[in-house]
């Protein structure tokens, strides 16, 4: 008889955070960087290093760090403390929309890579609990994976506003998707419209994955894909959006 969800998802998060552990040592190491680093160095001096950028709005600040690993990943944290998809505050009225401030840091990874990308050569990504080595809620900003942005193109046509199963996989994992029209996001948060657009998911938001790429649609218009998937023990599904990134940036060469 198979395991309850309940007994199987503690021994994965066993598991997860075991590997976390392993190989980011301390699970609050972004949370260290960025209030005992970025902030006092930006009151004391004007400059957040090692963060990049630093927002010190009290209740909507955020940081922009670049990750060690990747040659143009940046990483947007909240400077408020939040553990990650599942922290509730992300869903209040007024909560600020950090996917918002993450999609403009498109032009760091440009920046960094010499060259301009296209809205569907860039995801944002944030991993589910079972898919994170660090206990601070933060959003990857990268280069998407070239196999990734032709899979979702071939299947742009059939992705409307409401959320629905993509026909065929992503990364051998089946995600959900819906547009979101427009050039910019506004006031349409990838958290609410996954709570709020799929009631099924608020009461497990840890088991969550978000990624995020822009798209230009049939019509030409712009606007962004939005994915999820879940985490799911029988199929080794940790729901790591950060699978559909390229840190390579292979996208972006010549």
């Amino acid at each position: 008889m198979a395991m309850t969800w309940r007994v199987t998802v503690v021994a994965v998060a066993a598991v997860v955070l075991s590997l976390g552990q392993a190989s980011a040592g301390d699970p609050d190491a972004l949370w260290k960087i960025v209030d005992g680093q970025c902030r006092p160095h930006q009151l004391d001096g004007g400059d957040p290093t090692p963060c990049v950028q630093l927002d010190t709005r009290p209740e909507a600040g955020f940081a922009v760090l670049k990750d060690r690993v990747g040659i143009a990943q940046f990483l947007v944290i909240p400077t408020l403390r939040r553990s990650g998809v599942e922290s509730p505050e992300l869903l209040a009225d007024g909560a600020p929309n950090y996917w918002a401030q993450a999609w403009r840091i498109k032009a760091l990874v440009e920046d960094r890579l010499h060259r301009p990308l296209a809205r569907d050569q860039v995801a944002l990504a944030i991993n589910s609990a079972f898919g994170r080595s660090q206990n601070q809620l933060h959003i990857h900003v990268d280069c998407i994976r070239p196999d990734i942005r032709d899979g979702i193109r071939r299947q742009l046509a059939g992705i409307g506003e409401q959320w629905a199963p993509l026909a065929a996989p992503l990364a051998g994992h089946p995600y959900w998707a819906r547009r979101i029209l427009g050039t910019e996001l506004g006031g349409n948060d990838p958290f609410k419209l996954l709570a709020e657009g799929r009631p099924e998911t608020r009461q497990h938001m840890e088991r969550q994955t978000l990624v995020l790429t822009g798209a230009t649609f049939a019509d030409g218009g712009d606007g962004f894909v939005l994915l999820a998937d879940q985490a799911d023990l029988a199929t080794a599904d940790r729901a790591s959006g950060e699978e559909l990134q390229d840190h390579a940036c292979a996208i972006a060469a010549p």
